[in-house]
């Protein structure tokens, strides 16, 4: 995507995707790697395989799938379907899995009572825009133009039907940036568990576990420590989940990082109520989405938001550093 929104601070260590080579050659089963990018995130694909040109093959279809679903989500792809709804306000013919997408960020919507809205684009431009200029006023854009912007966001404008997915109001976009990698990581996911694979941890700026560590035991997931570039906050063992953090630190418009890529829908301004926010869920979609849209949320409504959304568990880490663990 064009740039994005959300901070991964999250990496496999210990007993999972980084010392997974290691470990599995020991065992005589060679590894197959793929490292590159994916929806404007960091990402890797790592099978151990007995048969290193199966693994090749199954890294070939999951890079396929991403490359598919690039060319429907991406927005720094002027031929997406994204893209091209954004440019004319209406698509017809959508492909299917953006009617899914939309609708699974809608839902999300609806029911964080609008903490996560995927029509906040506009004030990405608008901020863009604005520190982009020479010479920008640090204090952010003008009070007029911002409550202009927020007020083409508003997800129950967005119209998702199967044959047709279009705007309410001119002027308005979306983006799924804080939605679309944990989709992507989701359909890899699944189909490398159509193909047979049953314990695979699969990191697309989102991480899914499949399974368990070939050794038994849960995956290992590692927190990069928002205070601190290069330090582990700690980890997680997950099995069977997903995993996802939002920090808007890592992505600033200025250079005091006062303005970033995580929006409140309901002022138009920018998330400062959490340093980061992690969510494990039962699936990457929902972790992605979710986090998002905790990271605008105060404390006692952050609880209320988690409760909605079964199966899920949340680490919130506060301005000065403390963490708040909710179903820790």
């Amino acid at each position: 995507m064009t740039t994005r929104r959300r901070f991964l601070g999250i990496a496999a260590v210990a007993a999972g995707l980084a010392l997974l080579p290691g470990g599995l050659r020991a065992a005589g089963v060679p590894v197959r790697t793929w490292r590159g990018v994916a929806l404007g995130a960091d990402s890797v694909i790592q099978l151990a395989h007995p048969d290193p040109a199966e693994a090749d093959r199954l890294i070939a279809l999951c890079l396929e799938e991403v490359a598919r679903l690039e060319r429907v989500f991406s927005l720094y792809r002027t031929d997406s379907a994204l893209a091209r709804l954004n440019r004319d306000g209406v698509l017809e013919a959508p492909p299917a899995d953006l009617v899914r997408l939309l609708s699974e960020a809608a839902a999300v919507s609806r029911r964080t009572d609008g903490a996560f809205d995927p029509t906040v684009q506009p004030l990405w431009q608008l901020y863009a825009g604005h520190f982009a200029r020479l010479g920008a006023d640090p204090a952010g854009p003008p009070e007029a133009v911002l409550r202009a912007a927020r007020e083409l966001v508003d997800h129950r404008k967005l119209r998702i039907e199967p044959g047709r997915v279009a705007f309410a109001g001119r002027g308005m976009a979306v983006t799924l940036n804080g939605i679309a990698q944990g989709y992507v990581t989701d359909r890899v996911s699944e189909r490398l568990r159509a193909e047979g694979m049953s314990d695979v941890l699969v990191d697309l700026g989102e991480i899914r576990a499949l399974g368990h560590h070939p050794s038994g035991r849960p995956w290992s997931v590692g927190l990069a420590d928002p205070l601190v570039e290069g330090r582990n906050a700690g980890t997680l063992e997950i099995a069977e989940r997903a995993v996802a953090t939002s920090g808007g630190y890592g992505t600033p418009f200025d250079a005091a990082g006062r303005f970033t890529h995580l929006f409140d829908p309901a002022t138009g301004g920018c998330a400062r109520e959490w340093l980061a926010v992690t969510v494990l869920a039962p699936d990457a979609t929902t972790a992605d989405a979710l986090s998002t849209a905790l990271s605008v949320a105060p404390e006692a409504r952050a609880a209320v938001l988690l409760d909605r959304f079964p199966g899920t568990a949340a680490r919130l880490t506060r301005r000065d550093g403390s963490v708040l663990a909710l179903r820790a």
